[in-house]
C-alpha cells in the first residue's frame, strides 16, 4: 500500500509542468480534507485535482482490475498463459466501442461510450458462457477455446468496419482506443467504475482459498466441500464484468492480467489467499508508471499506454520465463 501511495504521488507531480512533491502531497491532503502543511496555488490544485489524479486512479483502478482478474482466471484454467481477453471480453469491449464510434453514438453524451463497450464485454462474455454450459463436456479447454473463436470473430467484425470506416477522423478515433489509453479521463470515469471495480476485488479475494483447491482438480476441490460447477461460471463472471469495466474506460491494454501474476507469483508463491491481493496492487501500480512513461517518454507526443504497457510486458514475460527455474515460475 506504501508503493501504491508514493506512485499515486508521483504520478501526479511528475508531468509536462511539474510540480514539487510536497505541494503534490499537500493538494492531495487537502483533497480528502486533511489538513496541509504546505501552500499551492490554484493553478496547482487544478493541475493536479482535475487534470492528472482522475487519470492516475483510472489507471490505478484499471490496472487492479486487470491484474487480480489475471490471476484468478489462471487459476481456473490452470494455465499460466491465461489472461482476462482470452474469453473475448477485450475484443467484445473492442466491438462495443468501435460500434459507438463507428455510428456515431459516441457523439450523444461522454458517458456513451464506455457503456456500449462495457455492453460488448459483457454480450461477448454472455454468449461464450451460454455456448459453454450447452456443451456436453465443459471442460475449461473447451471454454477457452471458445473465447479464442470468440476473440478471432470479434476482430474480424472490426476489421470489417475499419475497412467501411467513412473518414478519416472516424478511423484516426478507432484506431486511437483499440490501442488502449487514459486520456482525457475526468472525476465520471472514475466514478463509473471505481464501485465494481473494488467490490469485484473484495469479492474475489474472498474465493482464495477455493482457488487454491481448484488447482488440484475438480474432483479434489469437490472432496473439499467446494461446489465447482457454480464457483467456476460466478468467478468467470465476476472476472469478465471486472475486466469489462476497466477495458470499458482505458481501451485494449494487454499483458498486464498476463505478466503482473507471473511478476507476483514469483514473490508470494501460488497461494491466492496472497496471490490476488498482491496482482491488484501490483497491477495499478504497473500500469500507474505504464501511463507515466507514455506521457513523459516522447514528449510533446503522447504515446498510447496499451503501446507501453506491450513495450514493457513482451520482454518482462519472456525474462520471466527464461529465468524461471524449469518453469517454476509457470506452475
Amino acid at each position: 500500500m506504501v508503493a501504491l501511495a508514493l506512485t499515486v504521488v508521483a504520478a501526479s507531480a511528475i508531468g509536462p509542468i511539474g510540480i514539487p512533491f510536497r505541494k503534490t502531497i499537500a493538494v492531495l491532503l487537502a483533497e480528502t480534507g486533511l489538513p496541509t502543511l504546505s501552500s499551492f496555488s490554484e493553478r496547482e490544485q487544478t493541475i493536479i485535482a482535475e487534470m492528472r489524479l482522475p487519470r492516475v486512479l483510472v489507471g490505478g483502478l484499471a490496472g487492479a482490475a486487470l491484474g487480480v482478474s489475471g490471476g484468478a482466471m489462471q487459476g481456473l484454467f490452470r494455465n499460466p498463459l491465461v489472461e482476462p481477453g482470452y474469453v473475448g471480453v477485450s475484443s467484445g469491449a473492442a466491438l462495443g466501442a468501435v460500434c459507438a464510434l463507428y455510428f456515431g453514438w459516441s457523439l450523444l453524451g461522454p458517458w456513451t461510450l464506455p457503456l456500449s463497450a462495457f455492453a460488448g464485454a459483457a454480450l461477448a462474455v454472455m454468449i461464450i458462457l451460454s455456448v459453454w454450459q450447452r456443451h456436453r463436456h465443459k471442460s475449461m479447454a473447451t471454454l477457452l477455446l471458445l473465447g479464442i473463436g470468440m476473440n478471432a470473430l470479434l476482430s474480424a467484425v472490426i476489421n470489417l468496419l475499419l475497412a467501411s470506416s467513412g473518414s478519416e477522423q472516424e478511423l484516426r478515433s478507432i484506431v486511437f482506443w483499440l490501442q488502449g489509453g487514459l486520456e482525457a479521463r475526468t472525476w465520471h470515469h472514475v466514478q463509473l467504475i471505481a464501485l465494481p471495480i473494488l467490490a469485484g476485488c473484495l469479492v474475489l479475494f474472498a474465493f482464495g482459498r477455493d482457488l487454491n483447491a481448484m488447482l488440484l482438480g475438480d474432483e479434489q476441490a469437490a472432496n473439499a466441500g467446494i461446489n465447482v460447477n457454480r464457483i467456476r461460471p460466478f468467478l468467470l463472471i465476476l472476472t469478465s464484468l471486472m475486466t469489462g469495466s476497466a477495458v470499458a474506460v482505458s481501451g485494449i491494454i494487454g499483458f498486464v492480467g498476463l505478466v503482473v501474476p507471473h511478476a507476483v507469483r514469483l514473490v508470494t508463491g501460488p497461494d491466492h489467499r496472497f496471490l490476488l491481493p498482491a496482482s491488484a496492487l501490483g497491477g495499478a501500480i504497473f500500469l500507474i508508471w505504464a501511463d507515466l512513461a507514455s506521457r513523459m517518454l516522447m514528449q510533446p507526443v503522447t504515446v498510447q499506454v496499451g503501446v507501453i504497457c506491450a513495450l514493457i510486458g513482451a520482454p518482462l514475460f519472456m525474462a520471466l520465463i527464461m529465468s524461471s527455474r524449469r518453469g517454476g515460475a509457470l506452475k
